[in-house]
């Protein structure tokens, strides 16, 4: 099977959405759902959303965030997101998404692409097949975003 990767249209976002089964947000707190926070980023030269499809039907999806880190040397790209359909082979769509991610990346001036670790070791062995390693352990703090039910009560 074909699998054609292309960047995400406003109409792909629900299908990204029912593809990553809820798993998206860690953040209840949030303003916007998932939905509309990816609806969002669609236009937004700060982040790429790409989907893979076959027969016109979208079988995986993937987001890359952008931020500058003078650390870096450039551009760090996250990938925040990686769903794919379950039916279809998870090897070449993770790898085509990937493919289209790392391509979009460079281009953006990005010296590093970051994502989550797998805990799945078929999945790691896949990102590692595509140059993904180990990298150190990192902290962070989160945050009220402006407008979220949580900042409005401090």
């Amino acid at each position: 099977m074909e699998y054609l990767v292309r960047a995400a249209r406003v109409t792909d976002i629900d299908r990204i959405v029912s593809l990553s089964d809820g798993t998206m947000m860690d953040r209840a707190e949030s303003p916007l759902g998932a939905a509309d926070l990816m609806r969002q980023l669609v236009y937004l030269p700060q982040a790429s959303i790409v989907v893979a499809e076959t027969r016109r039907v979208v079988v995986g999806g993937a987001i890359l965030a952008l931020r500058p880190s003078v650390r870096a040397g450039g551009y760090v790209g996250t990938i925040d997101l990686m769903v794919v359909d379950p039916e279809h082979d998870a090897d070449r769509v993770t790898e085509a998404l990937l493919e289209e991610l790392l391509r979009s990346a460079s281009n953006k001036g990005c010296t590093v692409v970051e994502a989550d670790r797998p805990d799945d070791a078929k999945a790691l062995a896949r990102w590692a097949r595509m140059g993904f390693g180990e990298s150190g352990p990192r902290i962070q703090r989160t945050v009220a975003a402006a407008g979220s039910a949580a900042r409005r009560t401090t």
